[in-house]
């Protein structure tokens, strides 16, 4: 019996065949093992651990890609959005700066039509026997005379584009002047109490070749309204050049550098 083969843990019949009896009595065993429900999990559990490895690999992958993609597209949004309020942004100022340089060339022109509108410029002369005061004024404006200092009174006129308005303490004309038959130094009285008061700023200035006080501010006896008054001599009468409004400085001066009188 030392000698015999051994096949599946038993010793061989003496009269199988070696070739078949082992192949018979391997795969009767292999059989009964089966028959018996047990399963070499040798063989099984690689698989199953693979198959799960790649299923939780997959789902990795899925969910990474995934935020990925949402990542991508959210920061595409973000970025159309910046670029789009950008340009919205830029538009908007272009338009902005394109209306403003139509606004301010048509200004310009209107200006530029407004003074040449007032040329040729007209000249207005007072009372011979008041030093015959005169001076260039836009023919675009009106002259109304509301004294003619007959008799040795007061003389008043009154300018404005287009019409005169009504003559009160409201009201805005672009010029009056006025000739007083009143000294020159108790009428500037006035003026010089409300320099004192902080109403108004006093300037000299050369008119009709002597030199005048102009005052800048408050005008006394209105309503608060802010102009320009120049007051000077006229023989024994006390002269004003006035503006109602700063809006006519710029003519207002104008005509101051055009006036004359006699002495």
């Amino acid at each position: 019996m030392d000698n015999q083969p051994i096949y599946s843990g038993q010793p061989m019949n003496s009269g199988a065949q070696p070739g078949f009896g082992g192949a018979q009595s391997g795969f009767q065993s292999q059989a009964t093992g089966m028959a018996g429900g047990q399963v070499p999990t040798a063989t099984l559990v690689p698989v199953a651990q693979s198959n799960n490895s790649k299923t939780t690999l997959f789902m990795v992958l899925s969910i990474v890609g995934g935020l990925i993609a949402v990542t991508f597209i959210g920061l595409f949004i973000w970025m159309y959005s910046q670029w789009n309020e950008a340009q919205t942004d830029v538009d908007s100022k272009i338009n902005t700066a394109v209306a403003t340089a139509v606004n301010e060339k048509t200004e310009e022109l209107e200006n530029q039509f407004t003074e040449r509108e007032k040329l040729p410029y007209r000249v207005f002369t007072g009372p011979a026997d008041y030093g015959e005061l005169s001076f260039n004024y836009p023919k675009t404006w009106s002259v109304y005379e509301a004294k003619s200092a007959t008799n040795g009174g007061d003389f008043e006129a009154y300018f404005n584009p287009d019409r005169v308005y009504v003559v009160g303490t409201d009201t805005i004309n672009s010029l009056r002047v006025y000739i007083r038959a009143q000294s020159y130094d108790n009428f500037v009285q006035e003026y010089e109490d409300a320099v004192k008061e902080g109403k108004m700023t006093v300037a000299i200035r050369p008119i009709g070749g002597e030199n005048a006080n102009v005052y800048t501010g408050e005008l006394p006896d209105t309503n608060r309204l802010q102009g320009i008054a120049a007051v000077f001599k006229i023989r024994d009468k006390t002269a004003v050049i006035q503006t109602d409004a700063m809006l006519f400085a710029d003519d207002y001066y104008k005509i101051l550098d055009s006036v004359k009188f006699n002495l």
